[in-house]
This record gives C-alpha cells, structure tokens and sequence, in this order.
C-alpha cells in the first residue's frame, strides 16, 4: 500500500469509526424517505428533509432546479470533490410488503393520478449520502478540503441534471476536481461493481402519435383505423434491432405504453405509444432513431393515414467513467477495511444523467454500482441460474436489504470522497 492509500485508509477509519452510532438515525431517514415518494421535480418533501438535516449540520445549502438542493462542507484549504445522490421515485404501485411501504400517489405531467414508488433506490442514494455529509462533518480533523452535496431532482426524466446545470449548479457551488456517485442494484449486498471508460447507454423516450379517421365499429370501410397502424408499427420496430442491428452491436428498443379509444365499437382519430431505445455510441444511436422514424411514417403512409407526430420525451447521454479517477477510488474500496467485493462489472443498458453534471465543466467522475440484494438469497439464484427471477430496479417488488447496503454505501462514498480529499 502506497503513502496516499494508507493516509485514505486512516483517514477513513477515524471518519467511519462513528457509523455504528449512527445506524438508528441512517435506517430512520431511509424508512421516511422510501414511505413518502415523490416523482420526478416534484421533490418538495425531500428537498426540505435535505435541507434541514444539512443545516443542522452548519452545511451551508441552497435550492437548485427547483427541488435540487447543494450543501457546501468547507474545511479548510484543499481539494474539491463533488458528490451527487438522486432523490426522485417512480410511478409505480409498491408490492413489497414491507412494513415502510409506500401507500403514497401523485400527478403527473400530463394530470394522471399515480400511485409512487422509490422502485429505484433513490432513497438509498439519499440516506447514505446524508449520514456522510454527518461523519465528515463530525471528523473535521481527519481530512481537509471542500464537498459539495449534490441531491439531484429528477434523474427519472433526465430533467434534473440538465435542470441543475441549467440554473447555474456550477456558478454557485465550487467547482470540484472529481465528480462521484453510486447506485444501488442487483447483486449481494454490499457488493460493488465498476466499469471504467462507458458504463451505461444512451437512452431516447419518444411519444408517437398516430392519427386517423374515426368512424362506427360497424363502419371500418369509413375509417382511417389508427389502432391497427400503432399496431404494425411495433411490431415492425421490433425487425430494427433483429434485423438492422450488427449481432455483434447492442440497441434495445422497448414499447412501454400504448393508448388508443374510449369504447370497443368506436374507431378512434388517433392512438398513441411510446418508446425508449437504448446504444451505446452516437453512429448507432442515429442509425436506430432514423430507422425508427422510417418506420413509423412509413406504416402511415402504408395505412393511408396522416403523418404520425412524434415527440421526443428525454435523452440520456452514455456514462464515460474516467479511468484515472475509477482506478483511484476503487483501489481505496479495495483497501477499506478488508477489501470487500469490489469488481469490474459488466457494461449496463441501463442509463443515467450523473454524467452530465461532469460533461458540463470537463471534470472527471466515477460512478459505482453497489449490490443490494439479501447475500444467501443471491447465492441460491446465482447456484440455480434464477437470478433473472430476483427483483430489479423499478419492480413493485424491489426492496434491497437494509444492510449491509446502506452501510456499504456510506462506507463507499467517504471512502471515495477521502479518495480524492486531503487527509489527515
């Protein structure tokens, strides 16, 4: 172990030293937050959580993209390291049983009643973050340097991180030298997983609304039917990705909503889907969108129908790890306390908008991913070949085991912080 691993180490080890005592406190905020949800940039009842746990802190706060919220910890003259935790939850009806469960709905853009879900782990995210932000802040003499406390609004939309930046995140707050985050997922507990260079895809939502001629049921030769042109549509978009796709390459395109009609006998003007594709680099990207919007104007055309609106709902850029700064702080993970699990892990479909908040001033990032599944339960499926059958991120049934996962998570982001902090 070299000079800066072991002071890392110390430092660590002084900071942590208090977690134990904090156990009440960190599983009390992760049951408020995950039984009180809120969707994406609507946020208000955990912003105000954030803040008051902040300032009783001292931490310096203050609002970003409406419900973001950014503590500044200042200790004294040294580095800059931002950490960043996403606080959204999901419109998604909670089956876990627990007894924190989530009874709790809201609105969404378009004015749907929803019931809401952290069927992510967002409230993970938060609770680890903000029992961190208390060990430095109660370890003053262990490390020097600045945090910023990054809680982000609406990860879900990819509106947040945009949102934040766009509201002035990087003229108000220091600008960090290393940016850093993790996630919690499938995997045993407390396992974490890493990829340096691209980590996660890019993802487009787009709404596609088809339109017609409505008319009797009985009356289909007097009918422009949109229904069956969504129809065709989907399935021919499937022939895009199994037969315009390289075997080799990856694309991933999900029909996830279809509308269309109040009554069986009445042919409706319009109907409508949505869709999310996942690639991995821009020439694919391209190639997929547009092969895609050949499609959907060509059913139309097919159908004798208007051309279909389409509606791009969010994009999400690829997650591009800096290898300098993953080696660096995934080194340290190895060497605290006893190493743990901590493996390079495989390339993800899965997409995120953390790597925004870096892109945007040219500052290098690290984002991990920690395992939250009950260690024996994720043996068994590993042994039977099931692990497909263990509830993901945004299932009604995803629910990660206590601990060690938040503890993991607490551990991983001071000792990330410390990383790249300097210490005593």
């Amino acid at each position: 172990m070299n000079d800066t691993a072991t002071a890392t180490r110390r430092s660590a080890e002084k900071v942590l030293a208090g977690l134990g005592e904090l156990h009440p406190e960190l599983h009390r905020i992760y049951r408020t937050l995950h039984a009180a949800p809120e969707l994406s940039m609507q946020e208000h009842g955990t912003a105000r959580l954030i803040e008051e746990h902040l300032e009783r802190l001292g931490i310096p706060t203050f609002r970003c993209a409406g419900t973001g919220v950014v503590g500044v910890l200042e200790n004294g003259p040294g580095p800059v390291v931002a950490f960043r935790a996403d606080t959204d939850a999901l419109p998604v009806a909670e089956q876990t049983g627990l007894d924190y469960a989530s009874t709790a709905t809201g609105t969404l853009p378009d004015g749907t009643e929803t019931a809401v879900m952290h069927a992510c782990g967002h409230d993970t995210h938060t609770a680890a973050l903000l029992t961190s932000a208390t060990l430095l802040a109660h370890a003053r003499e262990s490390w020097a340097g600045t945090v910023v406390l990054i809680f982000q609004p609406g990860e879900e939309t990819a509106a947040g991180a945009a949102g934040m930046i766009a509201d002035g995140l990087w003229q108000r707050a220091p600008r960090p030298e290393v940016l850093l985050g993790q996630h919690v997922g499938p995997g045993a507990a407390g396992s974490i997983r890493y990829r340096p260079g691209i980590s996660a895809s890019i993802a487009d939502s787009w709404q596609v609304t088809a339109y017609g001629r409505g008319s009797h049921g009985s009356q289909p030769h007097a009918a422009i039917d949109p229904i069956v042109q969504v129809a065709h549509t989907i399935t021919r978009i499937q022939s895009i990705t199994s037969r315009e796709v390289d075997p080799l390459d990856s694309a991933v395109v999900t029909i996830g909503r279809v509308a269309g009609g109040t009554k069986e006998n009445v042919i409706p003007d319009s109907a409508m889907f949505t869709l999310n594709v996942r690639t991995l680099d821009q020439t694919q990207r391209e190639r997929v969108l547009a092969a895609l919007r050949r499609v959907v104007s060509a059913e139309a055309a097919a159908s004798g129908a208007p051309e279909p609106e389409i509606t791009e709902l969010s994009t999400f850029p690829a997650l591009v790890n800096d290898e300098t700064v993953t080696h660096r702080a995934m080194s340290s993970l190895r060497e605290f306390p006893d190493g743990g699990d901590v493996e390079p892990g495989q390339l993800l479909m899965g997409s995120e908008d953390f790597g925004l908040l870096g892109d945007a001033i040219d500052v290098p990032y690290c984002y991990w991913f920690i395992g939250g599944n009950d260690p024996e339960r994720q043996e068994r499926a590993e042994a039977a070949g099931t692990t497909t059958d263990l509830p993901a991120n945004h299932s009604p049934l995803f629910a990660p085991v206590m601990e060690p996962t938040l503890s993991r998570m607490v551990e991983a982001a001071v000792v990330g912080m410390l990383t790249f902090l300097r210490t005593a």
